[in-house]
């Protein structure tokens, strides 16, 4: 096991890591069912390339100190990533000329003028959507933040898990988009954004060999099949279950 990535030696990907500076702060808030027992963890990966992240497991947070301290940086400008109405969405038409078409792009301008004297930190919810929603029901601190989303430019890439529907991202993706949208507006920068994809790919191809070779004992039965061809899961009472976001 490398303790490092969490992976099995012969699927490490330390080697290919190339950790990567941001303006930008995550805290990847991670549930203890995503730190404890997820393998795949893209949220741990995810940490892994961007020095300027830091992971802080739990279920609530309002008593956290490691979040508190974050949250009362007079030198911090906190945003939880999170969907909805009031988010500030960072897909909106980025600047030119220095101006800004919409409401949308009017609140960017906001965010680009809160950033001059204080640095981004954005708070990650890294769990399912019922995860992520007790997380935040149980974190008053967080949902008294300002939020901020993004549309996805692709579907996910995520082949070897089900999404529930159109526009679920995992966290490794989410983040991606996240900086894509903040180097548009010239609030950070993204060296390698071939690098975080490139891991993921990675992870998902040396699962999809194993399940497809037929002499690997203990591993599954048969091949992954086409995400297309999949139906959603259905919780108990019938009813379709969503996740954020992110899905692991």
């Amino acid at each position: 096991m490398c303790y490092r990535c969490f992976r099995p030696k012969g699927a490490c990907l330390c080697a290919d890591i190339v950790p990567m500076p941001t303006r930008t702060r995550f805290v990847l808030l991670m549930s203890p069912k995503e730190f404890k027992e997820e393998k795949a963890a893209t949220g741990r990966l995810t940490h892994l390339c961007l020095p300027d992240s830091e992971i802080v497991m739990g279920k609530s947070f309002e008593d956290d100190g490691r979040v508190r301290a974050l949250l009362e940086d007079p030198g911090h400008y906190p945003v939880l990533l999170y969907p909805g109405k009031g988010a500030v969405n960072l897909s909106e038409q980025p600047a030119v000329s220095g101006e800004l078409a919409g409401s949308g792009g009017a609140a960017i301008e906001g965010l680009r003028r809160e950033l001059e004297a204080k640095r981004l930190v954005v708070f990650v919810l890294d769990a399912t959507w019922s995860g992520a929603r007790k997380m935040l029901r149980l974190s008053p601190c967080l949902q008294r933040l300002p939020r901020v989303m993004f549309t996805p430019s692709a579907p996910s890439r995520y082949v070897i898990k089900q999404q529930p529907q159109e526009g679920c991202l995992s966290t490794l993706e989410a983040v991606h988009e996240l900086l894509r949208a903040l180097e548009r507006h010239g609030l950070d920068r993204y060296e390698r954004p071939e690098q975080l994809l490139g891991l993921f790919k990675k992870m998902q191809d040396y699962q999809l060999a194993c399940a497809a070779d037929p002499n690997r004992p203990g591993y599954r039965r048969r091949p992954y099949s086409e995400p297309k061809g999949r139906q959603r899961p259905r919780g108990r009472s019938g009813r379709r279950r969503l996740r954020y976001l992110q899905v692991r």
